[in-house]
């Protein structure tokens, strides 16, 4: 969408026309003089009237100022007389008089003349401007074109936003097969809503509302609620003004004619208006009112004979005008299109009014529109559907002990007469409620009997329907619930797992840590032994061969003399034999010994004397250690 805009004529428009729509003064010289001089004569006209008023002498006369035609005249109580002469405008029993004085008259005059020379200096300035604008004529008309297109968009968004509703899902049926063809507008699930998957459908039109009842509606609270604030108490606001009723519209695939029954002001009408306003509204790009998501086939053309086609101009009746609307829509409506009609058959006999209904409801239903919708009071066409089955009954509920219609469509059902109860309740005498159920007829009443035994039926399994519903709904929250109980338990137990595993590594570092560290104390006292070993060796060799260069040399001195270097030697290696033999012995299985490098003592769970290793339990770790790595407690 692309905006082509002169700058320059945008200009010469804002220094002709103000922001009001109005022509500037300063649009053209002669405007300016023209208007000034109307100011002027009107001044003048304005103090010579008050002057009038002012020098009139009665105190009971009211006199008032006034334009009638763009003339200044002065309107006086009928009878009144006056002291000023004057031409007489308009005359009226009640109303007063309207007088023009004659030294008005050539004021008046000249300002008729000057707005006229007010009027022509602005056609001028419109015609100048007209001018520059034909050269961007092409131009302008795409801007004016673009804008309505938004304007439009605008409209269906802040209708949407006001009044609510859903999105339609719309497709394209096919009466040839048992299954809708390809979708129409692509549909996001996430964003209309799910539809039922059970079923395919025609028409799924759950909860709708009549547009214009709701606006009613809301206009109607809110007028409520004003006098709500000036009252001091008053009923419940939904009390006073109740929320307007709405309907299901649920037709399968299968079906192609819908016969609603009910009695009259039950709101037959309404539900026709409801479903064609509904269907038009979502070709239109609007949100449809309903509180759940629907689904609509696009319908070529909604066709409708609703209300009385009488005609006098054309000499028809009310009976004629119905047959010619519905004569032109059987010509028009095709495979596609959504007809609506309303008390079909009527206005004539009620025997040839209920046939001809048949007869046309037939045809449609045969060769004629996608959707068929009529309204009914003749009882033969609610057996239409027990022959074929494109066809459906419903009625409008009735509550029958408050003597009033609910206005809520009961599917399935069709409607009883409801006159001869009513008549009984209002209180017509029995004689002749008696006479009017024999003249009606014993097999009438049987049927009137089935029929209400169906209604009961149909109301149980509703009651039935709605607490199954009601427990689905509970179910799915329950399942819901433990899917995320599950969740968190699998997402505990993960966490559990992996701090277990940290813990099992940190510990398991921890006694690599020591092994390392033990190993490596180990080795180091392996060579200090091994040094050792090889200095005791050493020493005794030493010794051995000075014992025994002192035992030839001086047997007599070594018995006075201190210990030798042999005897220290021989004591300190049998010093180190038994510290070694003291560390080589073997714990029992369930001793406490203790861990220097731990710093604590342990429990020794297993022996292996073949290698020299134990396995201890040291709080929550079993680790494997050597022998001389312990000390006996």
């Amino acid at each position: 969408m692309e905006f082509v805009i002169n700058r320059s004529l945008i200009k010469v428009i804002e220094q002709v026309i103000d922001e009001d729509g109005s022509i500037k003064d300063s649009a053209s010289p002669e405007l300016k003089r023209s208007r000034q001089q109307v100011q002027v004569l009107e001044r003048k006209i304005q103090q010579l009237m008050e002057s009038l008023v002012r020098n009139e002498k009665g105190e009971t006369s009211i006199l008032e100022v006034n334009n009638i035609d763009g003339r200044w005249c002065i309107r006086v109580d009928s009878g009144e007389k006056t002291s000023f002469k004057g031409l007489l405008l308009t005359s009226g029993s009640g109303v007063g008089s309207s007088i023009e004085p004659l030294s008005a008259v050539p004021l008046n005059d000249e300002l008729q003349r000057a707005r006229n020379l007010v009027a022509k200096a602005e056609t001028d300035v419109l015609l100048t401007l007209t001018k520059k604008m034909q050269l961007d004529l092409d131009d302008i008309e795409k801007i004016l074109n673009s804008l309505i297109q938004l304007d439009v968009i605008n409209a269906r968004a802040t209708y949407g936003l006001s009044f609510g509703g859903s999105s339609p899902y719309i497709f394209l049926a096919d009466r040839n097969t048992s299954s809708t063809a390809k979708a129409f507008l692509t549909r996001n699930d996430n964003s209309y809503g799910p539809l039922p998957n059970n079923r395919e459908w025609t028409l799924y039109l759950p909860k709708a509302y009549h547009p214009l009842l709701l606006q009613s509606h809301r206009e109607n609270l809110q007028k409520a609620k004003k006098d709500v604030n000036l009252a001091t108490s008053v009923a419940p606001l939904d009390k006073v003004q109740p929320q307007p009723i709405p309907v299901d519209f649920l037709v399968s695939q299968k079906t192609r004619v819908i016969v609603i029954t009910g009695p009259n002001t039950g709101g037959k009408t309404i539900c026709l208006k409801t479903v064609g306003l509904a269907a038009m509204m979502a070709k239109s790009g609007l949100y449809v009112l309903a509180s759940e998501s629907v689904q609509i086939p696009w319908f070529d053309s909604v066709f409708a004979d609703i209300g009385d086609e009488q005609s006098l101009s054309q000499s028809l009746s009310t009976f004629s005008g119905h047959l010619k609307q519905i004569s032109n829509i059987r010509l028009q409506s095709t495979s596609q299109s959504l007809v609506l009609l309303d008390e079909v058959g009527a206005g004539t006999n009620p025997l040839e009014g209920a046939a001809l209904g048949m007869s046309l409801l037939e045809s449609f239903a045969q060769d004629g529109c996608l959707l068929t919708i009529a309204t009914t009071h003749h009882g033969e066409l609610k057996t239409l559907k027990y022959s074929n089955e494109a066809f459906e009954n419903a009625c409008m509920e009735f509550d029958e002990v408050n003597l009033k219609p609910t206005y809520k469509v009961l599917w399935g059902v069709p409607g009883r007469s409801n006159a001869i109860n009513i008549a009984e309740r209002l209180g017509l005498p029995s004689v002749v409620v008696d006479a009017a159920r024999k003249l009606y007829g014993s097999t009438s009443a049987e049927i009137d009997e089935v029929i209400t035994d169906m209604e009961k039926l149909k109301q149980n399994y509703q009651e039935l329907l709605d607490e199954a519903n009601k427990y689905l709904m509970h179910s799915r929250e329950l399942y819901s619930s433990l899917l995320n109980t599950r969740r968190k338990i699998l997402e505990h137990s993960t966490s559990l797992r992996f701090k277990k595993m940290r813990d099992v590594s940190e510990a398991a570092a921890m006694a690599r840590s020591i092994l390392h560290k033990k190993v490596r104390e180990l080795d180091a006292l392996a060579k200090q032994r091994s040094q050792q070993n090889k200095a005791i060796k050493s020493s005794h060799s030493s010794a051995t061969n000075n014992l025994q260069t002192a035992v030839d040399n001086k047997d007599t001195e070594a018995d006075n003399k201190e210990p030798t270097i042999t005897d220290r030697s021989a004591t300190a290696v049998k010093t180190l034999n038994q510290s070694s033999s003291d560390r080589s012995e073997l714990p029992k299985v369930g001793d406490l010994v203790h861990v220097s490098s731990l710093g604590k003592k342990v429990t020794v769970l297993k022996v292996d004397s073949s290698k020299g290793d134990i396995v201890v339990q040291a709080g929550n770790m079993k680790l494997k250690l050597k022998v001389t790595d312990i000390q006996r407690s």
